[in-house]
């Protein structure tokens, strides 16, 4: 069943953040905190410090009615600078792929900084900034992903 999630970027401090929310609101974790250190290697892709590689990929936290909070660390080894504008992003979780090209083609046109929709280790994803200045992320998770 598809549903909505607010994806939120930190410089560095997602781990602090999560567990400030977690106390706040009283839940734990939906998803075990994921480490950049646990990402499959990417051919080409630059060293990363210790630092780097401890950060957090991917956290998530339901929150009330249904709502679910996820968060990642950016990484400014990487080129990713934290703005106002680039740290809070609606992600959709969708059951296929054709409804996220559908939606990924919708609200992308007239968009820009877009991550056109591919496959990745855990799933389909994209992501783009639609014409009125909002992030959307599109996902599909693989099976196997969809029950840890």
């Amino acid at each position: 069943m598809s549903k909505v999630a607010i994806y939120l970027n930190f410089q560095g401090n997602t781990e602090d953040a999560f567990n400030y929310y977690k106390s706040a609101f009283g839940t734990e974790f939906s998803t075990p905190m994921m480490r950049i250190k646990g990402m499959p290697p990417r051919p080409g892709a630059p060293a990363l410090s210790e630092a780097d590689l401890n950060s957090v990929m991917h956290v998530a936290l339901p929150i009330t009615g249904g709502t679910e909070l996820m968060g990642t660390d950016m990484l400014e080894s990487m080129g990713h600078k934290l703005i106002v504008g680039n740290n809070t992003t609606i992600s959709l979780q969708l059951d296929s792929k054709d409804e996220a090209d559908k939606l990924y083609n919708a609200l992308s046109e007239g968009g820009t900084d877009k991550a056109a929709m591919r496959d990745e280790f855990w799933g389909y994803w994209g992501c783009c900034l639609d014409k009125f200045g909002v992030r959307w992320m599109f996902n599909v998770m693989n099976a196997n992903q969809q029950n840890g």
